[in-house]
């Protein structure tokens, strides 16, 4: 995208777009996507859950599904039930009037769960720590099988580790 703008700038409107999607990328979408159907047998379903976050980490999740990243283009969608969830992607500390909302989501999914927790705050507890107001990091609620790090993590990092954990054995 950027060298389409620099040529802009620089040279003026091109006459001929790109490509948009090249063989390659192609290729890599496909074989990925094919990848999550040999573990799963079908396409990937994730409920993401703010447990109390700065909405830092859901901007990044929510770049996802730009065209960039295309990840409903890997066979990968957001879902509104963690009923019809394979995975939890679960963001920001745990304050104390999620932990009862965020139980009952875990308990609601179908085995075999996955559960990410998604930057600092769901992995640590971040600035915000145990309180009155926070019970702290994710894991101290419910077990947590993959965390990524940061504030907030990329949307390529948190790709990677979506990918990444579907690979690891199911519980």
């Amino acid at each position: 995208m950027w060298h389409i703008l620099k040529q802009i700038i620089h040279t003026g409107i091109p006459t001929e777009a790109p490509p948009a999607v090249s063989v390659e990328t192609g290729q890599q979408e496909a074989r990925i996507q094919a990848e999550i159907l040999a573990i799963l047998g079908r396409a990937l379903c994730i409920r993401q859950v703010d447990a109390g976050s700065c909405n830092g980490c859901e901007l990044e999740i929510q770049a996802l599904g730009n065209p960039y990243y295309n990840i409903e283009g890997l066979g990968i969608k957001f879902v509104a039930s963690p009923r019809h969830a394979d995975m939890l992607l679960v963001t920001g500390p745990v304050s104390r009037n999620m932990e009862a909302a965020l139980k009952r989501a875990y308990e609601a999914m179908p085995a075999p769960k996955l559960v990410l927790a998604v930057g600092e705050c769901a992995c640590s507890g971040g600035i915000f720590g145990e309180s009155y107001a926070s019970c702290g990091r994710v894991s101290k609620v419910i077990p947590v099988d993959f965390s990524i790090a940061g504030c907030p993590p990329r949307p390529v990092d948190i790709l990677a580790s979506i990918l990444g954990a579907i690979a690891l054995p199911q519980r």
